[in-house]
Order: structure tokens, then C-alpha cells, then sequence
């Protein structure tokens, strides 16, 4: 037992290291997670297809999102470590190049949908009523061409955000999130049913909130960071030259582009998911979009305490901590899948309430319903492969992370859904179990490489 406390269990001094990192980060995705919730029922409340056509953009805008989080992330190891040296010059040319990256993905984004958003919309819909299938069509693009104003926006503030959070600043973000996700649920509940004397917009409404929620984060953060120099050092100077060392630029290309791929390469096989699971029509994409809504407030634990093990550990490493990341890393996946137990037990027990809020059919309920439990039964896997995966990127073994996330997307899950979906008569729920079941070997492939210790590298010390 006391071999076990001391492998697995931190001190007091450990835990409140980690929830000054992780509980910022916590509180921030909780807020926003839980607006969106509220936002996701008063769309709900609409009807069936306003509810699909905006979960089928929100994925598509999700897509997009996660794309912008890969293009900060190959930079963003290189950052945590700089700051672990005290090397600001380092930081602030990791942000330069998270700015030229970003810029050039959301102007491929941007192009897509401005183009092709109507082509990519119907790719969801498959319903044999061809009247359900073209409302939900006109409500997509209604809430695309509104939602694309708040694109870059969102590019800056997940850029100064991500740094300032590789800094030690994880408080201003979440305060950037939370005021906008105040505004983002005042607009909505104001606009989408014509509330205090303003027209009822209906699903635009709820575009026109998320879009003003956008500036308004990336106003808060931004003017807080250049305000505040001498809490951030990195941001004196920062637009005044846009050069950044070649050997830099080379090492985070050679460690970065294997993470950026794999985050644009992850976020198209969930959105090919999500398609799979459509050929069973729009209740299926309902039901899925109230599972995915509900299920995102209780990932915001294994979301923050694997950010938190990429900051901790990527200092420490860094710093030349290596024995001590190690530890560290250990006693940080341990809590993460043991709160995530917990959770899990909970999202089952109030699996069966939560999707009677909506005003939709019973079967889209029903459908729901059986999502959400076989979600909370696998939160413990989820926890453990999303710490592993941000282990083993600290220490910059980002091919690796390729191959262990969104390589397994395409590979295993899939190839699962996409025979099962076209091939076989089995429901939705039967398809979506299958892809969670085949989560589990990536816990095994994840105990294999965090055992080797391949990811216990200092990857700035010769740069």
C-alpha cells in the first residue's frame, strides 16, 4: 500500500501545483461547456432539424478549431520548455510562428466554406424525408455564413491564449472565456426567441451570439497581455520583426508537423465519424449532438489535467527535471483517471433525465439516452489515452503522437463505422459502441510507450 501511495499518490504540495495549472483551465471549458449546453437546449427547443443543422456546422466549425489548436501545438512544446529555461526571446518567436501558421489555416478554412460549405453540409444528411433534409440544409447555411465572422477572432485568441498558458497565465484566459460565454448566452437567449422586445432570429440568433462571444474573448485577452508586460515578457517587441531563427524553424517542422497533421487529421476522421453514424438519419445526428453536448461538460477534467501535464511536464523537462517529470507525470495520469471514474458514475447516473429537456422525438431520446451511458462507462479510457497522448507530446515525440491518435482514427475506428454504417443493418447505437470498444487498445499502446520512457527528453537545450 505504501508502494502504491508513493508511485501513485501526490502530496498535498503536488495537488496544489496541479490545480493552480488545471483549475483555471477547468473553470474556463466548464463555463463555456456549460453555456453551450444552455445554448444547445435552446436550440433544441426549435425543433429537430434547426437542432441538426447547427450541430452538423458546429462540427464542421469544430473541424476548423481543432486545426487551429494543431497549428499552436507543434510551437507550443517548444514554448513550455523555453519557459522553463526563463528564455522569453525563445517564446516569442514560438508565438510568431503560431501566428504565420494560424493565419495560413484559416485562410484554407475560410476559402472552404465560403465555396463549399453547402456541399460539406449535406454530407450529414442522409434522411429518407427529402423536407427534413432540405430545412436542415437551410438552416446550416444560414448559421455557417454568420459563424465564419468569428474564425479569426477565435485564431487570435486561441494563439495568445495557448502562450500565455505555457507561461504560467492560465487565469486570464478563463476570465477572457468566461465573460465571453456570458455575452454568448445574453445574445442567444435574447435573439433565438425574441426576448426583451428583439426580433425572434431562431437558429441565426444563436450565430450572431457565438460570433460577438469571439471578439469579446479576443479582446479581453489580448489588450490583458500587451497591458501587462512585465507579467509577459515574451509580448514586448513581439510585432515589431517577424524573424525567427532557421534552426528553430526547422525543429519545431521536424517535432510540430507530425502534431499539426495529426490534430487536422483527428478533427476530419471525427467529423467522417459523425458522418458514418448520420446514415441512420437525423435522429441519429440529434441524438449524437445531445450526447456530444452533454459529454464535453464532463471531458473538461481529462481536457484540463492533460493540458495540465503538458505545461508541468514540458517545463520540467525543459528545466532538465527528468526524474522528476517522470513522477510527476505518473501521480498527474493517476488523478486524472481516477476523477474521470468518478464522473463517468455520475453522467450514468443522469444519463436518463437529461435528454427529456429537448423538444424532440422519443426516439431521438431514447437514442440518447443508451449514447450518454456508454460514454460515461468509457470516460476512465478516455482519461488515460488523452494523459498519454499529451505525454508523450511534452517530450516532443509527436510522430508517435501521430501514429497513437489520429492514425488510429483512420486505421482502426473508421474502417469500423464506415463497414458497419454501409454494410450492415445494425442501429446507431451498435456502430457507436463498436468504435468505443476498439478505444481500449489504444490503453494498451499507451501503457507500452509511457513504460519505455521514450517521451523523457530535454528538446531545448541544443537549440
Amino acid at each position: 500500500m505504501n508502494r502504491f501511495k508513493e508511485l501513485f499518490i501526490g502530496d498535498r504540495q503536488f495537488y496544489k501545483m496541479v490545480l493552480v495549472i488545471a483549475l483555471p483551465i477547468l473553470v474556463q471549458n466548464g463555463i463555456t461547456n456549460f453555456v453551450n449546453l444552455l445554448d444547445n437546449i435552446m436550440v433544441g427547443q426549435l425543433g429537430t432539424e434547426q437542432m441538426s443543422g447547427v450541430a452538423i456546422v458546429n462540427q464542421l466549425v469544430n473541424v476548423y478549431g481543432v486545426c487551429i489548436f494543431g497549428a499552436v501545438s507543434g510551437a507550443s512544446i517548444f514554448a513550455a520548455q523555453y519557459f522553463g529555461q526563463r528564455n522569453y526571446e525563445g517564446v516569442r518567436h514560438t508565438f510568431r510562428f503560431k501566428l504565420i501558421c494560424c493565419l495560413l489555416v484559416a485562410a484554407v478554412w475560410m476559402l472552404l466554406f465560403g465555396f463549399a460549405g453547402g456541399t460539406l453540409i449535406d454530407l450529414f444528411l442522409n434522411d429518407a424525408d427529402a423536407g427534413n433534409v432540405l430545412a436542415t440544409h437551410d438552416v446550416g447555411i444560414g448559421y455557417l455564413h454568420i459563424m465564419m465572422v468569428g474564425l479569426l477572432p477565435y485564431m487570435m485568441s486561441v494563439i495568445y491564449a495557448s502562450t500565455l498558458r505555457e507561461n504560467g497565465q492560465t487565469v486570464v484566459p478563463m476570465i477572457g472565456s468566461m465573460a465571453a460565454v456570458g455575452v454568448n448566452f445574453l445574445i442567444n437567449y435574447t435573439l433565438i426567441f425574441g426576448n426583451f422586445g428583439f426580433p425572434r432570429l431562431g437558429v441565426v440568433g444563436a450565430a450572431i451570439g457565438t460570433a460577438a462571444a469571439r471578439f469579446l474573448e479576443m479582446a479581453v485577452i489580448v489588450i490583458w497581455t500587451h497591458r501587462n508586460r512585465e507579467k509577459n515578457p515574451f509580448i514586448v517587441g513581439i510585432y515589431r520583426s517577424f524573424e525567427i531563427p532557421r534552426n528553430l524553424i526547422k525543429q519545431i517542422l521536424k517535432k510540430g508537423s507530425p502534431l499539426m497533421i495529426n490534430e487536422a487529421l483527428w478533427a476530419v476522421g471525427q467529423a467522417v465519424l459523425v458522418q458514418c453514424y448520420s446514415m441512420r438519419g437525423l435522429e441519429a445526428v440529434a441524438a449524437l449532438n445531445i450526447t456530444t453536448t452533454v459529454q464535453n461538460m464532463f471531458n473538461i477534467i481529462f481536457i484540463a489535467l492533460g493540458s495540465a501535464i503538458s505545461i508541468v511536464v514540458g517545463q520540467q523537462l525543459g528545466a532538465g527535471n527528468l526524474k522528476k517529470a517522470v513522477d510527476t507525470d505518473r501521480k498527474m495520469m493517476f488523478f486524472s483517471v481516477a476523477c474521470c471514474v468518478a464522473a463517468g458514475a455520475v453522467l450514468f447516473l443522469l444519463s436518463a433525465g437529461v435528454p427529456e429537456i429537448y423538444n424532440t422525438s422519443a426516439e431521438v431520446k431514447r437514442m440518447a439516452v443508451q449514447l450518454l451511458r456508454i460514454v460515461a462507462v468509457f470516460m476512465p479510457v478516455y482519461a488515460f489515452y488523452h494523459a498519454a497522448y499529451f505525454t508523450l507530446r511534452s517530450g516532443g515525440k509527436t510522430f508517435i503522437t501521430f501514429l497513437f491518435d489520429s492514425c488510429y482514427v483512420w486505421i482502426i475506428n473508421i474502417p469500423i463505422a464506415f463497414f458497419l454504417s454501409r454494410w450492415t443493418g445494425v442501429d446507431m447505437i451498435s456502430v457507436f459502441l463498436a468504435c468505443q470498444c476498439a478505444e481500449i487498445m489504444k490503453v494498451v499502446i499507451g501503457c507500452v510507450l509511457l513504460k519505455k520512457r521514450i517521451w523523457v527528453n530535454n528538446i531545448v537545450s541544443n537549440i
